[in-house]
């Protein structure tokens, strides 16, 4: 029989395995500083044995939450930047969105696509806005371009792609997965930072199409200066205001900007973070053309989650916000 540990935050008993998903659920910035603590620990030489124990988890779940900051370089290992070696270089039977309710089942593994870039959107989110808002030889500009994905299909539709993050490891992998030679378009990539795009000209971008990171949900680096993954939401929101205010000066007059962004919750309440990004690209000058409804397909909908909705009375997030601005 499994030892039941007590949470200290809120009295309930599980067992170990259970305790990180509650924490998750219903302590989220208790959880994230547990996390954070990990992975202080591990640099210090403390042993995953031994971070289990001084926080009542398993060591299967340390080892889970040290993959998930070393992910960007161990998809390097297996990327390196060697052209890509594929057949199926397009969807099967796509077809254009036509409402304000996107659902994609099949995440979408051609080209050079993965999901194993954790927190990466769908390659058919950036297909749809690229061929509905730019004409070919275009310039696509994603300043949170992560594993590139949208760069890919840029490149796919023959446009002229144009990518920005600010870590180091997700640049190197951008380049490693935009590197093939197939229709063709072109794709550029730059270490740098969405709040400070000096090096783009004023009104020089056709089509922004962006997914940022939703706060601190995920942290995409090991504390990187200025990486918006490690902002807690009111400094969050301050920081995407320049975000988008770059937006607004890079972008056309007349032309699109995309940008996915998903609620979180917070000690068992929702926060709106979809709508708060919203207003704040409003603010910037931007005008607001569509809400489109994402469905989140492979969300954690686990029989143990189900059950904790129904137990403790919330509802599972499975959807995000695609906003459609233009300038």
């Amino acid at each position: 029989m499994s030892l039941k540990v007590k949470c200290p935050i809120c009295g309930y008993k599980c067992t170990k395995t259970e305790y990180a998903k509650h924490l998750e659920s219903y302590h989220v910035e208790d959880y994230q500083r547990i996390v954070d603590e990990i992975n202080k620990d591990i640099k210090n030489g403390m042993s995953i044995k031994d971070v289990a124990q001084k926080n009542s988890l398993t060591e299967r779940f340390v080892k889970g939450v040290l993959g998930y900051r070393t992910l960007v370089k161990e998809e390097m290992t297996n990327y390196n930047v060697s052209k890509a070696k594929t057949e199926i270089w397009e969807p099967e039977d796509f077809s254009l969105e036509t409402t304000t309710v996107w659902g994609f089942p099949d995440r979408g593994d051609w080209a050079t696509h993965s999901g194993k870039y954790r927190g990466n959107w769908s390659p058919y989110i950036p297909r749809n806005v690229i061929l509905r808002y730019s004409n070919e030889n275009d310039v696509v500009l994603d300043q949170f371009v992560g594993s590139g994905t949208t760069l890919v299909e840029a490149k796919l539709l023959g446009r002229r792609g144009l990518g920005v993050d600010i870590n180091p490891d997700a640049v190197k992998l951008a380049l490693s997965n935009v590197n093939f030679e197939h229709k063709c378009g072109l794709a550029d990539v730059h270490i740098g930072d969405a709040r400070n795009l000096d090096f783009v000209k004023d009104s020089s971008i056709d089509l922004i199409c962006t997914h940022p990171p939703y706060s601190n949900i995920i942290k995409y680096s090991d504390n990187i200066e200025g990486d918006l993954s490690h902002y807690d939401i009111p400094e969050f929101l301050k920081e995407m205001y320049k975000v988008a205010s770059e937006s607004y000066r890079v972008l056309k007059r007349g032309r699109f900007c995309a940008v996915l962004m998903g609620d979180t919750r917070r000690k068992g309440n929702i926060i709106p973070l979809g709508f708060r990004v919203m207003e704040v690209f409003c603010k910037a000058g931007l005008t607001l053309k569509e809400i489109v409804i994402k469905e989140q397909h492979n969300c954690t909908s686990t029989g143990y989650w189900k059950k904790q909705s129904i137990k403790y009375n919330f509802l599972l997030i499975a959807h995000e916000y695609l906003f459609i601005f233009k300038k």
